[in-house]
Parts: C-alpha cells; structure tokens; sequence
C-alpha cells in the first residue's frame, strides 16, 4: 500500500508539471509551435496497411488505453484479493464512488438540462487517482492508512464507472462486424488464460493487434478494450508459496554441490539450476501483478503527463467572468467541489447509518470529509471524457478551463479540512450515529 501510494504521488506530481510547461507554452509567444505539435500527424505502417492519425488522438485513443489496462488490472487484482474482495470491505467504497458519480452528473444536468451542452454529465463524474493521492501523500502518518486504502478503492471503482458512462453514452455508429471481432479475441485471451498461457506477450500482441485494433474500427471507444483485457490476464499463482520455498531450498543446495569451474563462467550444471530457480520463480509471481508492477512507472511517468500536456495547452482568452459563469463552468464546478463532496459524504452516511457498513478504526467523519473533497480532483478522467463529449471547440475550451480550476480548489479545500482535522482525529474512531 505505501509502494502505492509513494508512486501515485509521485506521479501526480509529475503530471502537475507537465500541465504547468502546456498552460505556459500554449499562452507563450510560441502557443502555434504548441498547437502544430499537439496536432503532428503519426502513421502506423504494415505493408499495405495504414493508420494515420494526430498525436492528440494516438494519445487519446492509444496510450490511454494502456492506463486503462492498468486500471482494470488494479480493480480486478482488489476484486480477487483486495480491498474489494468481500461485500464487507467493498461495500463503503463503492457506495460513496456511486454517490460521487450520480449527484455531479445530476447537479451539472441541473445547469445544463435540454441545452446543446448537456452531453457533458458525465465530466464531472470522475476521480483523478494520481492526483487525489498525491494530495492525500503530503499528511504522510497525520492520517490513517485507512483513509488512504478507503481513497484507492473509491477511485478504482470510480475509473470503473468512467469507463462503463464512456462505453455506453460516448460511443457512437458502431460497426458490429469490427465489434465482433474484438469479441473474438477476446475470447483468444480468455481461452489462453484457461489453459495456462501466463506469457505477457501473448496477452499484449493479441490485446493490442486484436482487441484494440478492432475496437478502434468498431467506433466502440478502443481505451475500453484495455480494461477488458485486463481482465482475461490470469491473476493466480502456479505454484504455492510453501511449495516454492521448498523448491528454492532444493535447488538452493544443488547449486552450491555444483561443481563450479575456473574462470568468470559456471558449470552448465549451476546454469540448469538457476534457469529452474527463474521458472520457479515465474510460477510464483502472477502475471497480473507483474505487469501491472511493470506499468506503473510507465504509465505514471509517460502517459498521464503526456496525456496532461496535450491536453490542457489552454489558450486563455475572453472574459475569464463569463466563462466560469458559463453553464458548462458551473455544471463541472458545482458537480466536482459540491457534487462529489455531497455525493460521497452522504452515502457513505447513510451506509453506515443503517449499518451497513462501518468506517475503519482511526477514520473519523472529518477525516472522510477531507477525503470526500479531494475526490473532487477530476483532472484526467474529465478531461478525456470533455474530449469525447463535445466537438465544439468553445465548449471544449470552458469545460477544460473548469475542470482545472474545480480541481485546484477541491485540492486546495480538501487539504485545509485535513490539515484543521486530520492529526487530532488520527486515533478516534466515530460513533454509528454521528
């Protein structure tokens, strides 16, 4: 969990530097040189077939579903043995995600209702993860771990809900022939997975020449076909953790019995013994957790904040008052600072109200409320579905603008209730009826 939340943080930081050299650079004297390179054409050439496309949208549509690969993998290793692995751990979570997901969309309808601006409901639904934990990290031991696990959960099942609103109301005229095949291949990946295939390569080249290929053709968003493959990619050992300490031990006195030879090389003896000890190895990691684990840093460290500085280089202009003011502004505004905090306090209120659920020793309603304000940190997943849900640019241009100011100040506020609350409520765990 500490590894976790160490990386998260580290990469929110990472992504809040690359929106700091977009805003600079798109409001620079050289804000065309930014334009021309956000929109620098890239093709993808295999002997007759081509894919032509801008960076924004290899982005977009490309390295964003390898964040979607990694989140999928994070929800179904919590699904498996996790913090969503029974209805006791998962139930607070994924009640207070609800609740932060259904109150912003409906608040942003209020101000939005029968416009041509409606579309954008689901902007203010999500969490950012890197970020909400980047601020979260900052407390250190002033607030409980448990606070924090609560955090990861409710943002997992929350980019869960992301992708769900994107595959059923952002995707339009489908090609049910490119859709069938990317069912198809998945299920290649579904039977490998059953018969034992654990070789990340197989899941990769199938995952992205098949599924996400023919998701992208489909007219189906292809960052769906991330998650879904996630899923197929086995999330069990091969060998038992008593087992490989055995073998380990075994091969651990073989080697040393080895007769060894002169010089910098071993015996083809030792060479046998420690190849085995790799496999052994291998059958004792899952190849869910060692992608995933491999992921990480890539997708933390390259396409988020590459995903940040394509997409919010905003040309500040006009009338900043009527832009904030704008329906658009105060849907997104209202939905992530009141929405999310509203949304998630209440529910997770409620759950714990008719006991159905308890908040973890340590946590207390403070402490929840703090958290429940950072989860108004929209940033990446907002700014992906503004994208998917406007094709005017003027809407596209407040709807960023107010994600980044929402988010800024749920952080902001966020950290200031956590900071007035969070070390003298650290220990004290709060009654039911609060």
């Amino acid at each position: 969990m500490n590894n976790l939340v160490k990386n998260q943080s580290a990469s929110g930081i990472a992504i809040f530097l690359a929106v700091l050299v977009a805003m600079i650079w798109a409001n620079s004297p050289f804000g065309e040189v930014y334009q021309n390179f956000i929109h620098t054409e890239i093709s993808l050439l295999v002997g007759e077939f081509a894919l032509s496309e801008s960076l924004l949208l290899w982005v977009n549509d490309g390295l964003m579903a390898i964040f979607f690969l990694q989140v999928g993998l994070e929800l179904k290793r919590e699904i498996i043995g996790g913090k969503l692995s029974s209805p006791k751990k998962a139930i607070l979570p994924i009640g207070a995600a609800i609740g932060g997901m259904v109150v912003p969309a409906a608040i942003y309808l209020i101000f939005n209702f029968n416009a041509a601006t409606e579309h954008g409901w689901g902007i203010p639904m999500a969490t950012d993860i890197a970020f909400a934990i980047g601020v979260l990290s900052f407390f250190g031991d002033r607030v409980p771990i448990g606070l924090k696990v609560f955090l990861v959960a409710l943002a997992i099942v929350d980019d869960l809900g992301a992708v769900l609103i994107i595959a059923i109301f952002y995707t339009s005229g489908i090609s049910y022939i490119d859709l069938l095949h990317g069912v198809l291949f998945l299920l290649v990946l579904v039977g490998g997975n059953y018969i034992g295939v654990r070789k990340a390569w197989f899941y990769a080249l199938i995952g992205i020449g098949g599924v996400w290929l023919a998701f992208f053709f489909s007219g189906v968003h292809p960052t769906i076909a991330g998650i879904l493959t996630a899923f197929t990619i086995p999330g069990k050992v091969k060998i038992k953790e008593e087992d490989y300490l055995k073998n380990l031990q075994k091969l651990h006195l073989q080697f040393l019995e080895a007769t060894p030879i002169k010089g910098n090389f071993i015996s083809e003896k030792q060479l046998s013994i420690l190849e085995e000890i790799k496999q052994k190895s291998d059958d004792a990691e899952t190849p869910l957790q060692k992608i995933e684990h491999h992921l990480a840093p890539i997708v933390g460290f390259f396409i988020l904040p590459l995903f940040a500085l394509v997409n919010t280089g905003i040309h500040i202009h006009g009338n900043l008052v009527e832009i904030l003011s704008h329906p658009i502004s105060l849907g997104i505004g209202f939905g992530l600072l009141v929405g999310k905090f509203t949304g998630i306090l209440g529910v997770s209120w409620l759950l714990v109200k008719f006991k159905l659920a308890e908040l973890q020793e340590g946590i207390s309603w403070r402490h929840l409320s703090g958290v429940a304000m950072i989860a108004g940190i929209g940033f990446t997943m907002s700014l992906f579905i503004t994208e998917l849900a406007f094709q005017k640019e003027e809407y596209t241009f407040i709807a960023k603008l107010s994600i980044l100011f929402a988010s800024v100040l749920a952080g902001v506020i966020g950290a200031i209730i956590l900071c007035l609350y969070g070390r003298t409520e650290s220990t004290t765990k709060p009654a039911m009826n609060n």
